[in-house]
């Protein structure tokens, strides 16, 4: 039984994997279809906030309660641009990618720009650039551009299925796989769990703090941009707001995946497991036709709980050197 709770605690990501689990058994007794395929759509549109999370979970991981609250804006501008300048033509595909990409670093470098030279906390900088994007969402959203169409190549990578399996969730698990390697295996990866863990024991061991900042808030921003792209073809247009629920289920990802809300240890393979989970628990809520603030509700306190739990956790950072992130 220790070592069971031995590794559970060294493997964070084993709770969200027990839940997705114990929620897929609930969701089959509840619509009574006791079938994994049932888990295609689920794991789908569980991909789209694992993108998204998976930048906020770099976010987190630096440490000090950092949060990027721009992401959701980030989506949101960067459908509208980049479907306007695809027109639905596969071969301005590139351009599309190249916008997104483009306007998620340059908001990721504006955000890091805020928190490492003015001194702002990151809540109020990304809560404060979110406006401003949103703004420009809105006077994009008001001003006619042409048609804003997505092209077969994205609708086929955003809705496709290669062997009964979506194409998008093949493509999301590689790149949990390589964030997870990341983490784990790189140099970044250690220097990003050093800063969570002690900025000032960091900048000592010779780490450059703002630029490993700089790197995370920057990936945050373009995997948001990304996904903005992608989810645009998948739902056929852009529209205001579209990127609204990303912001709360990203940060809740992140924290039920084991993700320390206080930074110095991210799981990639945790915030997988996590957007998954919150996917059927929201699948459940709404076939018991519960209402969408009742949905809210349910996930702001499972993420309190979480948190509760996880203060009640003994740190053990002050006798143990700084350790890479998990998986």
């Amino acid at each position: 039984m220790r070592r069971v709770q031995e590794y559970a605690q060294a493997n964070r990501w084993v709770w969200a994997a027990l839940g997705v689990v114990l929620l897929w058994v609930v969701l089959s007794a509840v619509s009574g279809r006791w079938s994994l395929s049932s888990l295609s759509g689920i794991v789908l549109s569980a991909s789209f906030l694992t993108v998204v999370a998976l930048g906020q979970m770099l976010v987190v991981t630096t440490g000090r309660g950092n949060i990027d609250l721009s992401v959701s804006a980030v989506l949101t501008q960067s459908a509208f641009l980049a479907l306007v300048v695809i027109k639905g033509d596969d071969g301005l595909i590139w351009l599309g990618v190249l916008v997104a990409v483009v306007l998620g670093a340059g908001v990721g470098l504006v955000n890091a720009a805020l928190v490492t030279w003015l001194r702002i906390p990151a809540i109020i900088a990304t809560l404060a650039s979110g406006y401003i994007l949103a703004s420009a969402a809105l006077m994009t959203n008001a001003v006619n551009f042409g048609p804003r169409l997505a092209a077969p190549g994205l609708k086929a990578l955003a809705a496709g299925k290669f062997g009964g399996v979506p194409v998008f969730a093949i493509v999301t698990l590689a790149l949990v796989l390589l964030v997870a390697l990341v983490l784990r295996h790189s140099v970044y990866g250690a220097r990003l769990s050093a800063i969570g863990q002690s900025r000032a024991a960091a900048r000592l061991s010779g780490v450059r703090v703002n630029v490993v900042l700089t790197v995370a808030f920057v990936a945050s921003g373009v995997l948001a941009a990304l996904m903005g792209l992608v989810l645009g073809a998948y739902v056929g247009g852009a529209f205001l707001e579209m990127g609204q629920p990303y912001l709360l289920q990203s940060v809740a990802a992140v924290v039920l995946g084991g993700t320390l809300i206080n930074g110095g240890k991210g799981t990639a393979l945790g915030t997988w497991f996590a957007a998954i989970l919150l996917i059927l628990m929201v699948t459940i809520m709404q076939i018991l036709s519960l209402p969408r603030g009742t949905q809210d509700l349910v996930q702001g306190v499972m993420v309190i709980l979480v948190l509760a739990l996880a203060a009640r956790t003994p740190s053990r950072r002050g006798t143990r050197a700084a350790a890479p992130a998990q998986p």
